[in-house]
Formats: structure tokens, sequence, C-alpha cells
């Protein structure tokens, strides 16, 4: 162990965490991981611990741990307010309990005055019927807690829909939202450690298909300097607000108005994967210095564009891949299967025109 080794224990045991460890390991830390089998991305890179009908080894991992931290905003509240109580768990309670629940986030971003789409959180039929009417159409019904990639939504385009979107993710609390007219979608990933100290990466723009972010330009084009400091603003006012150690990620929708916030991830984020590569400190090493008490690195890009591509369902033609100079392939280790995320290509360019050609060459990583 040298002077600034800690031993972080990871909820989750998935490609986030994966590389999480990668990231941690030259900065002399060690890892180990909470997961359902030994074939996930992270078992092989540390001490795993087994969650399963026949064995729950998770107070294995706290008492491995010097600090905790988790993969997802699905993560159990309780299990982590149960930890808290003798371990270090980052980010905190606080921020898990506001961002696994759509309706306090979004009310959140209100109290703090950080634009967002209308809402009401509702629990009936009847509910949402009267929401509809305050709200209109389109808007989004959406489930409060889980769903990601997509899942758990119903667009309500018309208000002969409303009964037909109850029928298909009703009977349990639901949020619905007002449709946002964006011109793209863009993100934001901070980083905070507990000394406060905070950092940014640029704005970046990304792309998704069927609710699966497929592509992320880094950073996004013609964003001005006072957008990129609005965003870094309402990131800010969050990271404060939740006393938030480690990253968090703000999405958002860029529309003639201005920013309008989306949701937020208290994690590292698929978005912000090109940092690997195209930044200064990727967003996975900044993750293990905040919450190991490290000073922070520098979030600067270290080329004028770049781009991540998802592998999603097959792997493709990694081949050419691998003979392009300036492509960084990332396997998870995982199976085939339809919509599952098996990897990340990272693109480094010198110019807009050359990044969209090299995409261009691997459009079949892309959807039709």
């Amino acid at each position: 162990m040298t002077p600034i080794s800690k031993r972080i224990g990871v909820l989750g045991a998935g490609q986030l965490g994966r590389m999480l460890a990668l990231a941690g390991y030259p900065l002399g830390q060690k890892f180990g991981f909470y997961g359902i089998s030994q074939d996930e991305p992270s078992a092989l890179l540390g001490h795993f611990h087994l969650h399963s009908d026949e064995a729950d080894n998770l107070k294995a991992l706290v008492d491995f741990a010097d600090v905790i931290t988790f993969e997802s905003e699905n993560t159990d509240l309780q299990v982590v307010r149960e930890i808290a109580k003798t371990t270090p768990v980052y980010p905190g309670e606080r921020s898990l309990e506001v961002a696994q629940h759509r309706g306090k986030e979004k009310s959140l971003f209100k109290e703090k005055g950080i634009p967002c789409a209308n809402f009401a959180v509702v629990n009936s039929l009847e509910e949402l019927q009267q929401a509809v009417n305050v709200i209109g159409v389109p808007s989004i019904l959406k489930t409060t807690t889980e769903g990601y990639d997509g899942k758990g939504q119903f667009v309500i385009k018309t208000d002969d829909q409303v009964e037909q979107a109850w029928e298909a993710i009703g009977g349990r609390e639901l949020i619905l939202e007002a449709f946002v007219d964006f011109h793209r979608e863009l993100s934001l990933v901070a980083v905070r450690n507990a000394a406060g100290e905070q950092r940014f990466y640029p704005l970046v723009q990304n792309v998704h298909h069927k609710g699966i972010l497929r592509y992320t330009i880094a950073p996004a084009q013609q964003v001005s300097e006072m957008v990129q400091k609005q965003a870094e603003s309402y990131i800010s006012t969050l990271l404060e607000e939740l006393d938030h150690v480690g990253v968090l990620t703000l999405e958002l929708f860029e529309t003639e108005y201005g920013l309008f916030a989306n949701e937020m991830a208290p994690r590292v984020h698929n978005s912000g994967h090109w940092t690997i590569e195209g930044a200064q400190t990727s967003q996975f090493e900044n993750h293990v210095r905040a919450i190991c008490g490290l000073p922070l690195g520098s979030t600067e890009a270290r080329q004028p564009i770049a781009a991540m591509l998802n592998i999603v369902a097959t792997t493709g033609p990694i081949d050419k891949v691998l003979q392009m100079p300036n492509a960084h392939l990332h396997l998870y280790d995982k199976e085939e299967r339809a919509g599952r995320k098996l990897g990340h290509i990272t693109l480094l360019s010198d110019s807009q025109e050359a990044l969209f050609a090299d995409i261009k060459s691997l459009n079949a990583f892309l959807p039709l």
C-alpha cells in the first residue's frame, strides 16, 4: 500500500466499475466489487463479492473497503444508508435519493432555479388525466424510479392516448413531463471532492436511438462560452446543494430559450467515456481522486475534437477499428444481446471534417 492507497468498494460489477478500476490502479488504489455473477465485466479486476439468493457477501465488501461508491442511481438507498453508518459512501445518500426519483430531481431543479420541463407526479389514471389537461400534449410519461435507456416511458401524442399510456406503464407512481422542443441533447460531466474543489469537462453533444446513446461529440460544436458557463453554474449549484463527492452528470436540452435540465446521474456517465483518451484526466480517474480525497486532475481536452461511439448488440467489425491510428477500442467482455452496450470506440481528431469522415467509415456501428 502506498501513502495514498485506499481500498475502494464498488456496488456493482459492470463496465463502469471496470473502467474505474483501470483508472484507479495506476494511482495505487485497490478495488472490490459487489455483483451477481463472476461473468460480469469487473469480476476479475479485484476482490469479487457475490450477491445472490444463496449468498450475500455485502458485509465482506464493506469490511474490505475504506470507501464505497456505486455504478447506478438504481442502487438500493437503504443499503447505502446502512453502509454509511460505518464506511464512507461517495457520492452520498442525498445525491442518490434525489437522482433515483425523477419527481425529487425535477423538484430540486425547480427549487434551485434550473430550467426544466413542466411536470406532475401522478399515482392514478384520474391524476394522469388531470395532469394532461394542465400540461397538454405531446408529453412524456415516465416511471419516477428505475428506467434507463428509454425504458419505462410512453410518449403521449394525443389526448385519447392517456388510458393507453396508463395501461402500458401505470399501476405505480409516474411522472408526466411536458415535451421539450429542443435543437440537440447535451450533457456536462463535473466532479467535486470533499474539500469542495470542482472541475468541469466541456459540454458534449449526444445522439440517441431508441433511447440508447449511440454517439457523443466532444466538445459539442458551436457552444458559446456563455452557454458552457451557464451549464457549469447549474451543475455547480447541484454539487454544492447535495454536498456531492465524485462525478455528477447533468443531461440538458438546448432550446431556443436556452438550456433545460433533463436529468442527472450521480456517477461516471456514458457520455463521458471519451475522456479516457480525450481529456487530460478521465472522468474515471477524477472520480477515484474525488472519493479518495486526492486533488482533482485537469479536465481539459487533449485534441480539438473527439467522438465516442457505443458498440451495441453485436461486436461488429472491430478489425477495422484496430487499423485506425486515431481510434481506441474498449470492449467490456460482455456477451452479445439486443440493446446491450458491449463496448465503445473513441475517435480523436484535429478537425470536425476529419472526425465525421472517420465516423462515416465506422457506420456499421451506428443504427440504420
